[in-house]
């Protein structure tokens, strides 16, 4: 029986962009989204070392081995009238799954938010994934079926910076 190893948890920085998106990468791989993947380790360090601070991470080492990671950015309530976190990525390696390592981060995450005094921390989950679903269900999270997510990116992104109506 081997040991488990001890996990680290740690905010990451811009020197972190390499192990980062390895993980993006293998994220993007396991959700079949290889292709809607565009970043790079260069786009990753940019955004980890920009003065606004919007993207932060946190990463999970073992023996010095990047096994997870956890992005995220502000949020602003007007109804709640302060700030949050939106929970962009979170992903623990395969190897490190069950072990604890998603616990951690998303207390590292709790704790943030709890200390910037900011009032939630919200994401969104693919429907088809039932193991993160039950991962954030056992923390307490609840889903809320009165939104809907939509998103407007590429050619409709850039038809409406033009004053141009969708399809």
């Amino acid at each position: 029986m081997t040991a488990t190893p001890k996990i680290t948890i740690r905010k990451a920085t811009d020197a972190d962009a390499a192990s980062i998106h390895e993980l993006v990468c293998a994220l993007a791989r396991y959700e079949d989204l290889d292709e809607k993947n565009l970043s790079t380790v260069e786009s990753l360090e940019k955004e980890l070392a920009a003065e606004d601070g919007e993207l932060e991470a946190f990463l999970a080492e073992a023996d010095g081995q990047a096994v997870g990671m956890l992005t995220f950015f502000r949020t602003y309530s007007t109804f709640a009238a302060r700030r949050g976190i939106y929970l962009e990525d979170i992903f623990v390696c395969p190897d490190y799954r069950q072990q604890g390592v998603g616990d951690q981060l998303m207390h590292a995450l709790g704790q943030l938010a709890v200390e910037r005094g900011y009032g939630r921390i919200e994401w969104t989950t693919l429907l088809w994934n039932t193991p993160a679903i039950e991962f954030f269900e056992a923390k307490g999270a609840s889903p809320s079926d009165a939104w809907t997510t939509y998103r407007l990116d590429g050619k409709y992104l850039d038809r409406l910076a033009k004053g141009k109506k969708g399809k």
